[in-house]
């Protein structure tokens, strides 16, 4: 029994021995092959990933209309081409790789101030077309507009504490010779980009012509009179404060702060409606509003 006894054991561990084998075998083909599995996919994720590395989301422009403009910015020029079907949007992404500017931080000018959500087409933008770029660096805008958002504030609240403006006896005797026989039409509640035309047909606060020149090259408004043309760096002017004439709503008298303190502003009456967004973005830069 005892003999009988032991080679049943030795027949069970030569069993077991057998299927352990087996066992780690088959482990290691079930390893091996979700190893391969795991790879494959790995191989699959780099493969399919690859193309969107290389193209980084961008349409091709291959077959688009082109249009070859010429970017001006800091004194600098870059030729550029882009499609004319593109939107004001692109081109200031385009001029981002360009410059190194980022889009929120660009005054884009053309004709005017170049609308975002409109295409180079819709624009009438054609071939060696000039495009300036007014804009500084984030450090630089943050040390600027700090002291203009004090201003503004101050300004908003004083006003709010006076009466209308158009019924204070200095801007009165201006405003009580009524309109300038050529003064430019106006259309109530409409939104214009600045004509490619001085402002003109206007009174200054002594009752004299005066014309507004915005010189987008240069940065610059050219305020004329019939004596001299002050030329005023658009970053030196610290706010426009703006409003409608009583009785005369199309119309409004606006003054640009040429320095620290109200008696810096330099009036300017009978301003057509439509301009008057348009000036302030032009002079003030867009990133005043965000």
């Amino acid at each position: 029994m005892a003999a009988q006894d032991g080679s049943e054991v030795v027949g069970m561990e030569a069993e077991v021995t057998q299927k352990v084998p087996e066992v780690l075998c088959e482990a290691a083909g079930q390893e091996d092959a979700a190893g391969t599995e795991q790879a494959s996919l790995a191989d699959g994720e780099s493969t399919s990933a690859q193309p969107a590395a290389v193209s980084n989301g961008e349409e091709s422009d291959e077959g688009k209309e082109m249009v070859d403009v010429k970017i001006i910015w800091n004194k600098n020029k870059y030729d550029l081409k882009i499609p004319l079907d593109g939107t004001g949007a692109k081109l200031k992404e385009k001029i981002h790789t360009l410059t190194g500017l980022p889009p929120a931080m660009q005054k884009v000018m053309y004709k005017g101030l170049l609308p975002e959500d409109k295409t180079l087409r819709e624009i009438k933008v054609t071939n060696g077309a000039k495009i300036m770029v007014v804009g500084s660096t984030i450090n630089d805008v943050l040390a600027v507009n700090t002291p203009k958002e004090v201003i503004q504030q101050e300004v908003k609240a004083e006003e709010n504490k006076k009466e209308p403006l158009c019924r204070q006896k200095q801007h009165r005797k201006v405003l009580d010779k009524g309109k300038p026989d050529d003064v430019m039409p106006s259309i109530k509640g409409a939104k214009e980009r600045l004509p490619t035309v001085p402002l003109s047909g206007m009174y200054n606060k002594s009752g004299g012509k005066v014309r507004l020149t915005f010189k987008l090259e240069q940065d610059q408004l050219w305020i004329g009179t019939k004596e001299r043309t002050e030329k005023i760096p658009m970053g030196s002017i610290k706010n426009v404060v703006t409003e409608p004439i009583e009785g005369h709503e199309d119309y409004h008298m606006m003054a640009f702060q040429l320095g620290p303190t109200e008696a810096s502003q330099y009036w300017v009456y009978w301003v057509p409606a439509q301009f008057v967004d348009a000036i302030k973005d032009t002079v003030l830069g867009k990133w005043q509003y965000f």
